[in-house]
């Protein structure tokens, strides 16, 4: 029955009908209204009438909701309220048209426990559309939320999720029957009847449940993110109830409809605009009626004390606020009956004008919130909500505004507000600390960090005492901020937390009660001197209001007005409420202005200005201050002056010269110019280093979102906001930095045209250029580009709200770009966000991640850098000046301007205050023009600082020759107004005759900067060597020229100024600006470098009273001299001196130097102080006995004096001597002397409220701009919070701000909502955001991050390779044979009659002892270089490009070998299995047991056993196989310690092909290994040799292998291959082995000129391909390839193969060498001692010479991480052991060290060889024997290397001495007999060494050693190991 509403005419539908129509023809005068009937039957669509002036047209209407709702997230109210209050009335009518109580509806009794509160669903959660308005509801797809009415609550709109197909579109037609809904309260799903669903939420109806009955709007989302009440949902096709249910909203004023729509869009439902139109003072003839707003009505909204922190509490009154829009709609015709706001006293009724004013709903509590607690609200969290009762109505007294000049301020409190109506232009309504009286919710860590436990509800009585008490401290001039009330809220609840815990000792205390409220809150109020009035009602607070307007309109001028009106109902039934009425004339303004953003109130300005609103006050500025008129005055002057102007430069005022000589004047040209070339300072290249690690950890997290090794070129744009001269600057900076060049974008000629298309500005033409670009970014994948995004903090907006604000070009547009698609998802593109006011990108929705903030390095470690010659000046530093005590504080507060200032505003109540700020600031520096120039009565009327700063401005260019002057900024926000003001000023100069003397520049960022041609002149001839054509175009470029810069714009950009800046006028910056950002932005102008005596002269000159006082000299221009005995020693004010005698009066001295004779006094105990004192350096006294005259100026000394403006020029004089130092700027020509370019800080002089926010407060009674709301555009996410502190370092405030901001709906940012499922917030990976203050440098630092980042991607392509030409090639043995060049294999025959030459060459092996050969014996002594002992020496490198031949470490990725490197999924890991394999090894005695873990994909290569895969053999090739794509030969790398930067990927090296790679790896490390080389096959040594050196690694290969090809011959043999036909050779190569090439000699030309080598890089694949085609290859025992060396020459290429040493990289003949082996206990020169016992073996070594190995320099890893720690650490910090402290006697008290003993004794060998061998040193003739072994036993001896094995092949040493014998770990080949053959010189030297003591003895035993050789008992040694490590021992002897 709830769904039939098909066709049949149903009484309801009947009623409904005709009382639409009964209450149409009551409301309409001239239009007849539709019959009943016709409505009913009739097509909707089919209107008979359309009347424009009464009602809209429907279906204009219609599609102005269509269009409003679904863009703007929320409509306009102007024409939606009303009719939402229609249906609302309509609810009303509908429940019974009699009075008699309804008959209830049977419904089901609620189940057993569950809430059954209105407004609540069953489940207790809160459905209420206040309360939800600002939550985050997720719905799912399909569903829309619509509000739903409960007869109950008439206030409130409950909001439910229904699916759509069950709502009508929007002709009415197509639901489906039935109902689907959720509950979002509970999240309870799936109600299908809408019966049960409206049990669940509570409607309690009388009737029964319909779903067109109850579902009434659509919910939308406002601009703001606020949930708010949308259309109408069109239930049976209901146009025609909506037309005539909208008949009375009328249509918004023509005239003011633009300025109204704010910027942000509809906040919460109320239009914010301060708009003040004559419709709203009762004089427009709209629609025939005067008067038509008199009796206008306001109704106020939705608006509760919800739980949670509501948006809508206007943060800091910005953008959520709402002004009571006079005018914006007129409703035609009287109310309909029983409206509630109706006022029952007016016969006439006359059209309203709604105004919503939210309702604050109180909690119903029958005690005290924190007495016993109420145990259904703190369990199940659910408030119980009340109905409120219609609140009473205020009516607004006509002409309230004009009778008493204040527009009060309501500042919503706690309760429900009345209704307004009547004149409620003249007052508004501000919720400004609402939401300080809402406790939000908190989680309990937050509790914590707050110092709470629980939410402790302040009771309302509570609130309200603490209100009081915070407006009687408030001071005169101040107005309530929310920052501060919150903290003082805070504190409050933390003292309520000690309260209870008190309590719980027992300590009574008792709350306070609602009785006692009145008194207690009159006590408060009466310390405050009348300024706080307490206003106590008992029905409403309606009548406290009303009483408050009522004397504020009839009051006479005499009487006193309090500041503030605090009106308190104490209701018995409603419990307490209370608002604050604001009367205050100061105050009141104050609040309503900063309740505008900057885009709304700069809006209001132009309006007044377009309507001529400001007329009253431009006639009043006609006159001067003195009465006379303005411009009469202005043509006398010039008429006096005629033709002539005062001289440009280098006279007085009063000299005059005529224009075409003025403009003919040529100053001298000033080569001492500070012309700042771009460099790039140390702490820009700080940060940009921060910037490029960053990007390098981005690149490294596994998060794959950046590949560097991808990118081989560096490409960028920079976005900067609307500003000529920004761009100009950008351009400038790049074009200096030469970044262009440097990055290869551009040729060095065409560079400076070029630079334009990299900067580009965001205005309408952006979306062009940005296309272009990001086409460049998909053509050019290799190229990383960089999107720079500058000053982002500026027009931060979202497109969405872009599309809707009207006016504003620049919105959206940063969003657009920025976070588009294609940027988020280009791999190549990386963006970079700078700002220095980053505080609207670090919310919680930040689409930055914190860990990608780059901040300026902190400026205190800067101190260290002593080499810099300025130091920063920002904020911080200005605000610690004001505790320099100096006369002329570098930030300053015109107080005679505010006195001026306020008096006017008091006389104009209806202007903007910076409209009228601006009128007199003009009018000040006018005046101060002509008092200084013709007219010096009107010296009084100016105020000090703006004489002061005019007089320097116009004096200073004429003391030099050169004409240089200072610049003055005036900062005016509204462009109509800085206009204004320029042609204003220009009018004065010029009449004045000034306009050769100083420029004004009018400073607008939407057009370049315009200079008269000859001041253009004078630049140039400043500047030197400037082309024709040149013309300034950043402010910079205005160095030196006195000018006057008005600069406007909504928000400053982040120019720079010039270093002549000195003054910076933010007078017109005042309340409005309450937010950090724009109030430090505007100050953040004046920042800059400043010379380090400033800030470190600052600190000095505070305690300089302690020194003897000295005597000083001022002398006055008239030559009266005057003695002034200074009250504090010396400082800069003894050389006071000023500008020109004639402003004497203003305090302003002006004196010359003393001459000589007075110069006695001046010790020169003063001039080291003077020099050495900082800001004394302004003074210059840089030889102050050669008496050379010092001109200087000092600031305006200070109120203090300026006041006495009639005072002697004696008494300014010496009361500026002797009172504070002034702060003194150079000017004039300073000789010899750095004073001019001494860089000081501008003077900013502040509006009162912005110095009383930017000063530093010491006592803490004012918040600092630091803890205002960030930015406009973001709000508080709750109103308890811990204080931000002023010292924060800038990580701590982005971690503040992301913890306790969130962005507005209009913000770009708030679209960028939390994963569902992980509940964190997307960040974008390639986002980075550097931040620093402003005009620090930040440019600069992002160009070098650009330079430094194309650098590292150059690295990244290339590699660090060893160079190093080969050693001892003096000693090598000439090859006899004769090889033919070219031949590509050597031919075994000639290849085996060559000799081996056993000299090492390579030359890693620099510092090793020399290999004896009969060649070697032949050198002089003299020759082997000292160099030998010296440390070693950083070998040589040199960097080449990688090729795609290349090996490559952990850091490449790229498509191609993806596969093989693959780690992407953790599955990947448990793809490989481990696998032991066990064979004996005789060398060592016992079986071993390897492991392998072989990944899925490499199972191929092995053979297993048919059951239980057990691991047989590694599958080995045929020698005859020809596979021109396989390598036959396993690789083997033993790889330590470079589990990230071994050269492990051979996939391009190898070609891609199939290859059989083994990684051999210590057992600690396999973790490591197999956790970054998941696809290689490992093979893991056993635990023993975690501790051992390379050798066991290759030993053990060598012995694997073998095994393994004796397995596979035996599987082979079975299937009838011969045993020899099976592979033998395997590759054994080191993980840094990188590039490989191939060599050929060039043709030798004619000339006796050394041929060129031609090189090629080829792949590791065809170097192993060709040598294992060599010929009869089974027939050599190794074959390796040359160390690459740039030094190569076609002389080595000569022998195209040599028989000799080979390193690094192996083929192994494991068959022939079978029984070679490599010393497994060694650490270093196994090679070498392998080699040689393979040679001595009489095998064959080859090295092919036509291919040359890279080795990479690789860092870490390798034999270089031992580090030889004792084994009982004593202390932390002992000295570094020397290499003898490696061994010791045995059983002594030596410490004893943790290293292996081999390590130990290789070590101690390698440096103790001239107390082992003193004979051998440098004696080339008498080497060393070792028998069997070669170690390295230092450079300076040579060792004789001689096999002991029978047949072994052995250098010939026939007659040699030698001088020592070293015996090794020596085997049974050793012999008595064998030692016998050779000679020995006298006092030669023996070495026995072994593994312990009993077979060091047996061996001296068995090898009758001490028949030749004398030992003594204390020539016994052993490693320094404990016995646990089992320490080597040996025995040395002296030759008999």
């Amino acid at each position: 029955m709830g769904n039939s509403y098909a066709g049949q005419l149903k009484s309801a539908r009947f009623e409904e009908a005709l009382h639409n129509s009964i209450e149409a023809s009551l409301r309409c005068s001239s239009v007849v209204p539709r019959p009943i009937f016709s409505q009913l039957y009739l097509d909707p669509d089919q209107h008979s009438f359309s009347s424009t002036d009464v009602k809209p047209k429907v279906e204009d209407l219609d599609k102005d909701l269509g269009q409003r709702c679904p863009q703007n997230g929320s409509l306009d109210f102007s024409n939606t309220l009303t009719t939402n209050e229609m249906e609302e009335d309509e609810d009303d009518e509908e429940m019974s048209d009699s009075n008699s109580p309804p008959i209830p509806y049977s419904q089901k009794p609620a189940p057993e426990g569950s809430c059954t509160t209105d407004g609540f669903c069953q489940a207790g959660k809160d459905l209420r559309l206040v309360s939800l308005c600002m939550e985050q509801i997720d719905i799912p797809a399909g569903f829309l939320l619509v509000g739903a009415k409960s007869p109950n609550l008439p206030e409130h709109i409950l909001v439910c999720a229904v699916d759509k197909r069950f709502l009508p579109d929007d002709h009415g037609k197509n639901a489906l029957l039935g109902f689907s809904g959720n509950c979002i309260g509970c999240g309870e799903r799936g109600f299908r009847y809408f019966t049960e669903f409206s049990n669940h939420i509570n409607l309690k109806l009388t009737t029964q449940p319909k779903k067109q009955k109850h579902l009434k709007y659509y919910l939308v989302r406002s601009s703001q993110g606020v949930l708010s009440k949308g259309p109408l949902i069109c239930w049976k096709e209901c146009r025609s109830r909506q037309s005539s249910a909208t008949c009375h909203s009328i249509k918004p004023n023509s005239s003011v409809s633009s300025t109204v729509t704010p910027e942000n869009g509809t906040t919460n439902g109320y239009k914010s605009g301060f708009i003040q139109t004559d419709a709203a003072n009762g004089n427009s003839s709209h629609g025939g009626k005067s008067s038509a707003s008199s009796s206008t009505l306001a109704r106020p909204g939705n608006y509760s004390l919800s739980p949670r922190p509501s948006y809508a509490s206007g943060d800091q009154g910005q953008s959520s606020s709402f002004f009571l829009p006079s005018a914006t709609m007129f409703i035609s015709g009287p109310p309909k009956k029983r409206h509630r706001g109706w006022y029952p006293g007016s016969p006439v009724p006359q059209p309203g004008l709604v105004v919503p004013v939210p309702t604050v709903r109180p909690l119903s509590r029958t005690e005290s919130l924190l007495s016993a607690p109420v145990p259904q609200t703190p369990l199940t969290g659910i408030l119980q909500p009340r109905p409120i009762p219609a609140g009473e109505t205020v009516i607004v007294p006509e002409n309230l505004l004009s009778n008493s000049g204040i527009r009060p301020v309501i500042l919503i409190g706690y309760g429900t507000l009345p209704y307004f109506y009547g004149n409620v232009g003249d007052i508004v309504v501000s919720p400004l600390l609402v939401n300080c009286y809402k406790i939000p919710q908190l989680e309990n860590k937050d509790l914590e960090q707050l110092g709470l436990t629980g939410s402790q509800l302040l009771s309302v009585e509570n609130m309200i005492l603490l209100t009081i008490q915070y407006l009687v401290r408030l001071g005169p001039d101040q107005i309530p901020l929310r920052e501060e009330f919150e903290q003082i809220m805070l504190k409050a609840m933390q003292e309520f937390t000690m309260r209870e815990r008190a309590l719980q000792m027992g300590v009574q205390c008792t709350p306070v009660s609602p009785g006692q409220l009145p008194w207690l809150a009159r006590l408060i109020a009466s310390v405050s001197q009348d300024l706080v009035h307490v206003v106590v009602t008992q029905n409403s607070l309606a009548e406290g209001i009303s009483e408050t307007l009522r004397t504020l309109s009839e009051m006479r001028h005499y009487q006193r007005l309090p500041d503030y009106v605090v009106a308190i109902c104490a209701s018995k039934i409603r419990g307490n409420e209370f608002c604050v009425v604001v009367l205050g004339q100061h105050q009141s303004r104050a609040l309503a202005e900063s309740m505008l953003t900057t885009s709304e109130f700069l809006k209001e300005i132009s309006y007044e200005l377009i309507t001529g609103k400001v007329s009253f006050l431009a006639s009043h500025f006609k006159t001067t201050s003195l009465g006379d008129d303005l411009d009469k005055l202005l043509e006398e002057i010039q008429q006096r002056r005629g033709d002539s102007v005062v001289t440009p430069f280098n006279g007085d005022l009063n000299e005059y010269v005529s224009p075409q000589e003025a403009a003919a004047v040529i100053p001298m040209q000033n080569l001492d110019l500070d012309n700042e070339t771009f460099q790039i300072y140390q702490p820009q290249l700080t940060v940009a280093r921060k910037l490029l690690s960053q990007v390098c950890a981005i690149a490294d997290s596994g998060s794959q979102s950046l590949d560097l090794g991808h990118f081989s070129k560096v490409d960028f744009i920079i976005i900067v906001p609307r500003s000529e001269v920004l761009v100009q600057q950008t351009l400038q900076r790049i074009r200096q930095s030469g970044v262009l060049v440097d990055l290869g974008l551009e040729e060095n000629g065409t560079a400076y045209q070029r630079a334009e298309k990299y900067v580009v500005r965001l205005d309408s033409e952006i979306q062009t250029k940005f296309e272009v670009f990001m086409r460049r970014v998909k053509q050019n994948p290799y190229t990383l580009f960089v999107l720079v995004h500058d000053n982002c903090h500026v027009e931060l907006t979202s497109v969405i709200s872009g599309s809707l604000s009207h006016g504003e070009p620049s919105h959206g547009l940063a969003d657009r770009v920025i976070n588009c698609r294609e940027v988020l998802e280009s791999f190549n593109l990386l963006v970079l966000q700078v700002s220095s006011f980053p505080y609207t990108l670090q919310t919680q929705q930040s689409r930055v991640s914190s860990s990608n903030e780059v901040h300026w390095i902190h400026l205190d470690s800067m101190e260290d850098m002593s080499c810099e010659e300025k130091l920063y000046f920002g904020l911080n530093e200005y605000s610690k000046s004001l505790q320099w005590g100096i006369t002329s504080p570098l930030l300053r507060c015109d107080e005679t301007f505010e006195k001026m200032v306020n008096t006017l505003l008091e006389r104009y109540p209806r202007l903007h205050s910076m409209v009228v700020r601006c009128y007199l600031l003009i009018q000040q520096y006018s005046e101060a023009l002509m008092a200084l120039t013709t007219m010096a009565s009107l010296r009084d009327h100016s105020t000090p600082e703006t004489l002061s700063i005019m007089d320097d401005l116009i004096s200073s260019p004429g003391k030099t020759k050169s004409g240089r002057g200072h610049m003055l900024i005036i900062r005016v926000p509204s462009v109509q107004l800085a206009m204004l003001a320029k042609e204003r000023l220009q009018e004065v100069r010029d009449k004045l005759g000034l306009q050769y003397r100083f420029e004004i520049i009018l400073g607008n960022p939407a057009s370049e900067v315009n200079v008269a041609t000859h001041f253009v002149a004078r630049l140039k001839t400043w500047r030197g060597n400037e082309p024709e054509e040149w013309i300034p175009r950043t402010y910079q470029d205005l160095e030196g020229l006195p000018c006057i810069v008005i600069l406007t714009g909504k928000d400053p950009l982040g120019e720079t100024f010039p270093r002549s800046l000195k003054y910076c006028d933010l007078r017109l910056i005042d309340s409005s600006y309450l937010t950090r950002t724009a109030l430090e932005q505007e100050v953040g102008l004046a920042c800059c470098y400043v010379s380090k005596e400033v800030i470190r002269g600052s600190t000095v000159a505070l305690d300089l009273s302690g020194k003897d006082q000295e005597r000083a000299v001022v002398s006055e221009n008239d030559s009266d001299e005057l003695l002034v005995d200074l009250e504090r020693p010396q400082s800069n004010s003894s050389a006071v001196t000023g500008t020109s005698g004639s402003i004497m009066e203003n305090g302003v001295s002006s004196s010359s130097a003393a001459d000589k004779s007075q110069k006695q006094p001046m010790t020169p105990n003063f001039q080291s102080s003077t020099n050495s004192m900082g800001l004394d350096e302004g003074v210059s006294v840089s030889t102050a006995g050669a008496g050379e005259t010092l001109k200087q100026e000092c600031d305006s000394l200070g109120p203090q004096m300026a006041s006495s403006t009639t005072s002697k020029p004696s008494s300014s004089s010496s009361s500026s001597s002797s009172g504070p130092r002034a702060l003194l700027w150079p000017s004039g020509p300073v000789q010899s002397c750095r004073g001019l370019h001494t860089a000081l800080p501008p003077i900013v002089i502040l509006s009162k409220a912005a110095y009383s926010l930017l000063g530093s407060q010491r006592g803490g009674k004012l918040p600092s701009s630091s803890s205002l709301l960030p930015h406009a555009d973001v709000a508080w996410v709750s109103s308890l919070r811990p204080l931000l502190h002023k010292d924060m370092s800038s990580e701590e405030q982005s971690l503040y701000y992301r913890q306790w901001t969130s962005a507005r709906q209009h913000h770009a940012d708030y679209s960028n909502q939390p994963d569902p499922s992980s509940g964190a917030w997307a960040c974008h990976p390639r986002r980075l955001l550097l931040t620093g203050p402003p005009q620090v440098g930040k440019t600069g630092s992002y160009l070098q991050f650009l330079r430094i980042l194309f650098r590292m991607l150059i690295r990244l392509l290339e590699v660090d390779v060893y160079d190093e030409g080969e050693i001892n090639t003096d000693h090598s043995e000439s090859s006899e044979v004769s090889q033919s060049e070219g031949e590509p294999w050597p031919d075994i025959e000639s290849f085996s009659k060559m000799p081996f030459d056993i000299s090492v060459h390579d030359p890693k092996y620099r510092m090793m002892s020399l290999v004896y050969t009969e060649k070697l014996a032949m050198i002089k002594p003299e020759a082997m270089k000292e160099a030998k002992a010296e440390e070693p020496r950083k070998r040589e490198t040199v960097s080449m490009m990688l090729t795609k031949y290349a090996a490559y470490n952990t850091f490449h990725h790229c498509e191609q070998c993806h596969q093989y490197m693959d780690f992407t999924s953790a599955s990947q890991m448990s793809d490989s299995t481990l696998h032991a394999f066990t064979f004996s090894s005789s060398m060592l005695g016992e079986e071993v047991q390897l492991y392998f873990i072989i990944p899925k994909s490499k199972e191929s290569h092995f053979v297993f056993s048919k059951q239980g895969k057990h691991l047989e053999s590694m599958r080995l090739p045929l020698v005859s196989d020809k596979n021109l794509n396989v390598v036959k030969s396993p690789i083997f790398t033993p790889s330590s310690g470079r589990h990230e930067h071994g050269l492990l990927n051979l996939f391009h090296a190898m070609e891609g092909i199939s290859h059989l790679h083994l990684l051999v790896v210590k057992e600690y490390e396999m973790p490591l290994y197999r956790k970054y080389w998941p696809n290689h096959i490992m093979l893991v040594l056993p635990g023993m040799f975690n501790n051992a050196g390379v050798g066991a690694a290759r030993f053990l290969i060598k012995e694997l292998s073998y095994h393994n090809l004796e397995l596979e011959r035996n599987r082979l043999e079975e299937l009838g291959v011969k045993r020899q036909c099976v592979w033998p050779f395997i590759v054994v190569m080191d993980d840094s082995c990188v590039l490989w090439n191939i060599h050929s000699a060039q043709e030798q030309t004619s000339q006796p000129m050394e041929a060129g080598v031609s090189s090629k890089n080829v792949s590791l694949k065809s170097v192993l391909q060709h040598i294992e085609a060599t010929p009869k290859i089974i027939h050599y025992a190794i074959l390796g390839i040359q160390k690459w060396s740039s030094k190569l020459t076609s002389q080595s290429l000569k022998t195209p193969f040599s028989r000799c040493h080979v390193h690094d990289f192996i083929l192994l003949n494991i068959d022939l060498t079978q029984n070679v082996q490599y010393d497994f206990n060694r650490y270093f020169c196994e090679d070498v001692d392998f080699n040689l016992r393979t040679n001595s073996s009489g095998l064959l070594i080859c090295r092919f010479n036509n291919f040359s190995l890279m080795k990479k320099h690789v860092q870490v890893g390798g034999q270089r991480d031992f580090i030889i720690k004792p084994k009982i650490m004593m202390s932390e910090s002992l000295a570094p052991i020397s290499p003898l402290q490696y061994v010791c006697a045995p059983d002594s008290e030596h410490t004893l060290l943790a290293a292996p003993a081999q390590f130990l004794l290789e070590k101690f060998l390698q440096h103790a060889s001239c107390k082992l061998f003193p004979k051998a040193i440098r004696n080339l003739k008498s080497p060393v024997l070792a028998i069997d072994c070669y170690l390295n036993i230092g450079p300076e001896v040579a060792m004789c290397y001689i096999s002991s094995r029978p047949h072994s092949s052995n250098v010939n040493c026939e007659g040699v001495y030698f001088s020592g014998l070293l015996l090794y770990l020596c085997d049974s080949f050793v012999g008595a007999d064998l030692l016998k053959k050779f000679k020995f010189l006298k006092g030669a030297t023996l070495c026995v060494i072994c593994q312990d003591r009993s077979s060091l003895r047996q061996t001296i035993v068995r090898l009758e050693l001490e028949d030749e050789w004398q030992f003594r008992l204390r020539d016994e040694f052993q490693t320094a190991n404990s016995s646990d490590d089992k320490p080597l021992y040996f025995l040395t002897g002296r030759h008999v």
